[in-house]
């Protein structure tokens, strides 16, 4: 390899016309599996993007509250469907910094509706690393120092405020911690149903294979939202929010492990034939142990890329019973229970902030769905 004047590189190896541009190096075939994944997965960019994207949206709820200004059920009785606020930087040419304008209610004998006018003639600062309502950080410790808050006399409504006068922004930051961890919590208990039957049935067949595949075929026949309807429906409706939670994760994870079940025992109805698995066998492997340390893992790919392509159909089934309200209930936040409150169309029509929660549904879908693609065309290294 040679340099030339004007910085590039020239091989200087004679030029071969029979060499194949797309043949795989030594060094790849060498390579652990996890860094051809890697070097496979940077190419795909929407998967990349989504993937950083998700990982600082987890790594933010435990921090739920203190970017927050407000706690989830701060109510401001004189900013009923306040509009969002600007932070502004400049004011009259000067520097200020961030800082918003104070606001207050007029009524507009046009539409005979209230509306919001701000203060043009004060800047107020915002305040930083300030003293407000308490909360939980990560859940454990109780603190109540916010990283910026409104000063007095004023508020910082960025995305505005419900029909209580709630800050939305803060509402959505804690409806994070619940509609992002159920989906979490579903796949958990729809993987150990779904690999646990269907690695049964693939492996051992018989009439163990065909009761599973019964049950299967039931679970499958029957109209999924219904269901949903008729199980949330059975929830007590003087549980706490914190057991409804985690009745609607387990509810929604047990509806969703057929469709893995079958795709185990496809896939091992073909590998419990290889030569490997019938010399574990033969060595006095247990079914187990073969199940474990020789089926799974030439399965893991699939199981990975199914995993973020199901947790979005939780986010979004629970979001769905949320907002038809069988789901979580007040005072629990969700992105659900805030949708909830935007039924009325003619609400949404004149105060259309209170929509604002489908923008983060639409948002994290889709983020799982390109982070799937991403791991599935990945997790295959030597396709090309």
């Amino acid at each position: 390899m040679s340099t030339l004047p004007d910085g590039r590189f020239v091989d200087d190896a004679p030029y071969d016309p029979k060499e194949s541009l797309n043949q795989i190096e030594r060094r790849d075939l060498d390579a652990p599996n996890w860094v051809l994944i890697w070097r496979k997965f940077k190419q795909h960019k929407l998967g990349l993007i989504s993937g950083i994207f998700l990982l600082l949206s987890y790594l933010m709820l435990p921090f739920a509250g203190f970017i927050s200004p407000y706690t989830p059920n701060e109510r401001m009785s004189e900013h009923l469907y306040a509009p969002p606020q600007s932070v502004r930087l400049w004011h009259d040419g000067k520097f200020v910094g961030p800082f918003v304008y104070s606001t207050k209610s007029e009524p507009d004998l046009q539409t005979f509706q209230w509306k919001i006018v701000p203060d043009t003639s004060r800047p107020m600062p915002l305040e930083f690393f300030c003293e407000r309502g308490s909360y939980r950080l990560a859940g454990l410790i109780q603190t109540n120092i916010h990283l910026f808050c409104a000063p007095e006399g004023a508020t910082v409504f960025l995305w505005g405020s419900d029909r209580l006068g709630r800050d939305m922004f803060s509402r959505i930051l804690y409806g994070a911690q619940l509609s992002l961890t159920v989906g979490l919590i579903g796949i958990t208990v729809s993987f150990l149903l779904g690999i646990s039957f269907g690695s049964i049935a693939g492996y051992f067949g018989g009439k163990i294979d065909w009761v599973i595949n019964r049950v299967i075929e039931i679970l499958r026949s029957l109209p999924e939202l219904p269901l949903w309807l008729a199980l949330s429906a059975a929830v007590p409706s003087n549980w706490g929010p914190v057991s409804v939670f985690f009745i609607i994760s387990i509810i929604l994870g047990i509806l969703d492990w057929p469709g893995l079940a079958r795709s185990v025992r496809a896939k091992f109805l073909s590998l419990r034939e290889e030569e490997y698995v019938r010399a574990a066998e033969m060595m006095g492997a247990s079914s187990g142990r073969v199940i474990r340390k020789h089926l799974l893992p030439n399965f893991m790919s699939h199981l990975i890329a199914s995993a973020t392509l199901s947790i979005p159909s939780m986010i979004l089934g629970e979001t769905a019973l949320s907002f038809l309200g069988l789901g979580l209930r007040a005072p629990a936040v969700s992105w659900g229970v805030m949708l909830n409150d935007a039924q009325n169309l003619a609400n949404v029509e004149i105060y259309w902030w209170t929509a604002i929660p489908m923008l983060p549904i639409i948002v994290v879908v889709l983020a799982f769905n390109f982070l799937g693609d991403g791991l599935r065309d990945s997790l295959d290294p030597y396709q090309s």
